[in-house]
């Protein structure tokens, strides 16, 4: 250690002390964003564009690397999950630019859509204005217009993030360009013949009035009515079970006008049971009879608040006696009812029904129910089951008897009346059993967070398993044989989990919804023959050259102009009759857009890539089912494979007990609060000690502890930035002749060279920081930096402290650009600190080579003894600085015993004083003394305590027997070298 400079002024401007202009206080809020200006005028992402494409051709070539941005959706200012989501992509891209590559970035937004919608819709009503009442294309224009305001306002948010890319020119999906690319995608899958028409059950969103797909579905509890209900054995008349009820379980009592049969399971064991008395208030009757799994009737008569010994099961039922029996219908015969449930409804075996839950019968409504519609195609029976009962805002069709003009759920998403008032007209008729409610998980829209329902209407999918002959059957000959062998073979998976969620989607996965009954997005660009079933070979209009025609329409004028008028006749002309086909104007699923982004962006971006696929899709692990999920849809479809070689997945981010955030509960962390009181660099540091692979947690403690390990990284960088202040090149000292300290410095740095390369090329950002946090604060602070300030500060002109400075220019070198991905700002300061100028910048290096020979396992073995031991005397010295016996450690002169000859030979090979940071110090092979200061975990090595010998050198405060006896006052032999 050095003199305290205060108490010796007559030294203190002969001492070599760190001098840097480089703040404590980072001041991080009010300082970056001079640095995004810097960049932005230095324009450093278009530089390292040039440079690469200046390298091309030659030995410094660099390999393309692409992540390609899942779009964010344009409506809105961003939350801590963008912010997560964004600055591990930066990282990425920023890490493996600085690795060599030539790293792109194209940002992009999802501009069509049901929310933009919305928020028009509630424009308009605030004016009085009627949706339908306007002009499709001013409508259109009106949400372009909106989502064109959100993408300025996220780029300015995104890049106070310091997110580098192409802000200037980003990919949105409502460009002309990408409408007319996704339109030719589409129209790829009309071609290839997966694209078909179809009716059967879909989520359908009442409130938004349109079909879903499974990723615009999250789950939530909700509250269900539940009912028992009986159908009445009807046939055959003499069967020994006529008059008997079926009693069947459903938590949607809604669908029960749309019923037509009832199923039960082959392997069900089934009894006959009879009531033989009845409490008050109960809908069972004394002597009837019901049909019910024989694990579950018990609990349903609880349900019917039936004691044990009111009922008796009379005989067993097998299957096979239920085999070509028909029910009634409960309101079948109720007056008013017109008919409308007189039909007999069918009664078979189906493998989907349990005795887990229920009565172990199961009412189906195929046009509500994937199972039972999937059952009844089989059967080629779909013509008799299907009903059209419910419309497109969930309510009954008008001319239903007792429910016309009844709603599912209330307009806001709430209960509606349909389901009270078909149990209450159960109970009149006498056909229900029991009734409660349920509190279960049930599928809800994640726009509207409304119940959603399953509801039969046509609908435009792409089948998965049709057979596709077009060229590309390499992975497989359908979508789904595609995108599994793509999971398998092709795509590597961060975190592997990944892969096994992903895949088990896609293995049961139904085909694809691709229509939505909206007006923002892009239309499915077909046309269907008058007159034709969905089933006719013609029913489609299938033509190359009226596809070239609409793509050439849509690059011109977008996809505005397949609404306008004359549309259809202009480019039908000369190809077929207009007035023979239909246009369609559903539009496409808004995942079918961002799925074809690999198109516009990959393919046909100079900034893209060679053959369309992108090195690394990154996003939320709600995208297995969303993104990642329709990507490789589409791709399969139209590319023959995952548009994708890597799969990086982020969790959700919780607050600080593991909640989730909600503006309700008040704990939300809004990005640009973070940023206006720590500084974007702290919420970027926050990400990367995290492990984003899971649900991570956020909150003002977790804040105050990241900029805690920041503050204490920043004081390394300062300090080194100080020792440097006059370091020159004629000063440097080769490695193979430095000190052994030193040269185990620049081992450990190729041991943490490799940590991080590797660690930055699996995205593992968080082992990434540990290791540079942990090898800053332990190895340097605590230990190198530590043990050499003497020498920096002190020396003269000496080996040591020409071989320290040496390795602090070469731990500058890399720290900074190791760091650089991660703190963006704070690297660029520390940089410019040391090499100010215009075009000077850390993001425009690359992290330095590391040589391999700087590699040495006998010295760093070696060492590892060395340190081992110091940590004895270290914890011995500060037993003696608690108790008051010294203040300092330079004031001891241990005599450390150590038993193992081969560690005491190792201690003696170096200076283990200067280590110790004491005056003198012995080493000794002699047993320790029963006194000697031990610890349990360091074996052979005991260190007894002696006050150093001598008097206290002025310069230094090294106490030595020499200070006094040189032309310099009050100073040692070493100090009186430096000062002459």
């Amino acid at each position: 250690m050095c003199a305290d400079t205060a108490d010796t002024p007559e030294y203190k401007d002969t001492l070599n002390l760190p001098k840097t202009a480089f703040p404590m206080r980072a001041g991080l809020p009010k300082r970056e964003p001079a640095w995004l200006e810097r960049w932005a005028k230095l324009g450093v992402y278009d530089r390292l564009r040039d440079k690469a494409a200046a390298g091309k051709g030659s030995d410094a070539e660099r390999q393309p690397f692409t992540l390609h941005d899942g779009p964010p959706y344009a409506n809105g200012h961003l939350h801590i999950g963008h912010a997560l989501n964004k600055t591990i992509k930066d990282m990425i891209v920023r890490s493996h630019q600085m690795m060599g590559f030539d790293s792109r970035y194209v940002p992009g937004w999802d501009c069509h859509g049901l929310p933009i919608e919305w928020k028009i819709e509630e424009q308009y009503r605030k004016k009085g204005k009627n949706k339908d009442a306007v002009n499709v294309v001013e409508f259109r224009q009106e949400c372009r217009k909106f989502a064109e305001g959100w993408i300025d306002i996220q780029r300015e948010e995104f890049k106070r993030l310091g997110i580098t890319g192409n802000w200037a020119d980003p990919y949105i999906t409502m460009d002309y360009h990408a409408e007319a690319v996704i339109a030719d995608e589409f129209m790829k899958f009309l071609m290839n013949g997966t694209l078909y028409q179809g009716s059967k059950p879909v989520m359908w969103s009442p409130v938004e009035k349109t079909a879903l797909a499974e990723a615009e579905v999250e789950y939530h509890d909700k509250e269900s009515f539940t009912i028992w209900v009986k159908f009445k054995v009807a046939e055959p008349a003499d069967h020994k079970l006529a008059g008997a009820n079926v009693v069947i379980w459903t938590t949607t009592p809604w669908t029960m006008p749309s019923n037509k049969a009832v199923v039960y399971g082959e392997e069900i064991a089934y009894g006959l049971y009879e009531v033989t008395g009845t409490p008050d208030e109960c809908w069972a009757v004394v002597g009837e009879k019901y049909i019910l799994a024989d694990n579950l009737a018990a609990d349903v008569f609880k349900r019917a608040r039936l004691g044990e010994d009111q009922y008796t099961r009379v005989a067993d039922v097998p299957a096979a006696d239920l085999a070509g029996i028909g029910l009634t219908h409960p309101l079948a015969g109720a007056e008013g009812a017109d008919g409308e449930w007189d039909d007999i409804r069918d009664f078979r075996a189906a493998d989907f029904v349990t005795d887990t839950e229920g009565t172990g019968f199961v009412h189906c409504a195929p046009s509500h129910g994937m199972e039972e519609f999937e059952l009844y195609r089989d059967l080629g029976m779909l013509e008799q089951v299907i009903t059209y009962n419910v419309m497109d805002d969930g309510g009954f069709r008008a001319d239903l008897p007792f429910f016309g003009g009844s709603y599912i759920l209330s307009r806001k998403g709430g209960e509606g009346d349909a389901n009270k008032k078909i149990i209450d007209k159960l109970v009149e008729v006498g056909g229900l059993l029991a009734r409660g409610k349920i509190k279960h998980s049930y599928p809800h829209s994640w726009r509207s967070k409304a119940p959603i329902i399953y509801r039969n209407t046509p609908q435009w999918f792409a089948s998965v398993d049709r057979k596709m002959d077009d060229g590309m059957d390499q992975m497989g000959d359908t979508i789904r044989e595609r995108a599994l062998k793509s999971i398998d073979e092709l795509v590597t998976w961060y975190p592997q989990a990944g892969r096994n969620r992903l895949h088990s989607m896609i293995e049961a996965r139904p085909d694809w919804v691709l229509s939505r009954q909206r007006a923002w997005g892009v239309p499915l660009t077909c046309f269907t023959k008058k007159g034709a079933l969905p089933t006719d070979a013609d029913f489609l209009l299938r033509n190359e050259e009226l596809n070239k025609r609409i793509v050439a329409e849509f690059e011109e004028h977008g996809a505005d102009v397949w609404y306008e008028d004359g549309f259809k006749t202009r480019v039908l002309e000369g190809i077929a009759d207009a007035e023979a086909y239909e246009q369609v104007f559903d539009v496409l699923d808004v995942w079918f857009d961002s799925g074809s982004t690999h198109a516009f962006v990959l393919r046909d971006r100079e900034d893209g890539t060679e053959d369309g696929i992108a090195d690394v899709y990154m996003e939320g692990t709600d995208q297995h089912r969303g993104w990642f999920h329709s990507s490789l849809l589409q791709a399969c479809g139209t590319k023959g494979r995952a548009p994708y070689r890597n799969v990086v997945t982020h969790g959700f981010t919780l607050d600080e007990k593991g909640m989730k955030m909600s503006k309700s509960l008040g704990n939300t962390i809004v990005p640009e609060e973070v940023v206006k009181q720590y500084g974007a660099d702290i919420l970027r540091l926050w990400v990367a000690q995290t492990d984003y692979t899971t649900d991570q947690r956020i909150g003002p403690e977790i804040l105050k502890g990241t900029a805690d390990s920041y503050r204490r990284l920043r004081n390394t960088m300062r300090y080194m930035l100080g020792s440097l202040h006059d370091f020159s090149e004629d000063q440097r000292v080769e490695p193979a002749d430095m000190p052994e300290l030193e040269q185990w410095v620049l081992h450990r740095l190729a041991e943490l060279d490799h940590q991080v390369r590797s660690g930055y090329q699996k995205f593992d950002f968080n082992g990434v920081w540990q290791a540079i946090f942990n090898f800053a604060t332990v190895d340097l602070s605590a230990f190198y930096f530590d043990i050499r300030k003497d020498a920096l500060y002190c020396d003269g002109d000496t080996l040591n402290a020409r071989a320290a400075r040496s390795v602090l220019d070469i731990l500058f070198h890399r720290l900074t650009a190791w760091l650089a991905p991660i703190l963006v700002f704070t690297m660029e300061e520390v940089w410019l600190e040391r090499f100010p100028g215009e075009d000077s910048s850390i993001h425009l290096q690359d992290i330095p080579a590391t040589p391999a020979d700087w590699l040495n396992e006998p010295l760093a073995a070696k060492w590892s003894k060395i340190r081992q031991a110091r940590r004895v005397v270290t914890a011995a010295l500060e037993v003696q600085r608690v108790d008051k016996v010294i203040g300092a450690s330079l004031e001891a002169h241990p005599f450390v015993h150590v038993r193992d000859a081969e560690a005491l030979e190792a201690l003696g090979t170096v200076n283990f004083a200067d280590v110790c940071i004491t005056s003198d110090i012995t080493l000794t092979g002699d047993p320790a003394p029963a006194e000697a200061f031990r610890m349990p975990e360091v074996d052979g090595v005991s260190v007894v305590f002696e006050k150093a010998e001598g008097e206290k050198c002025q310069r230094c405060w090294k106490i030595l027997p020499d200070v006094g006896s040189h032309s310099h006052a009050g100073v040692c032999g070493r100090c009186e070298t430096a000062l002459s």
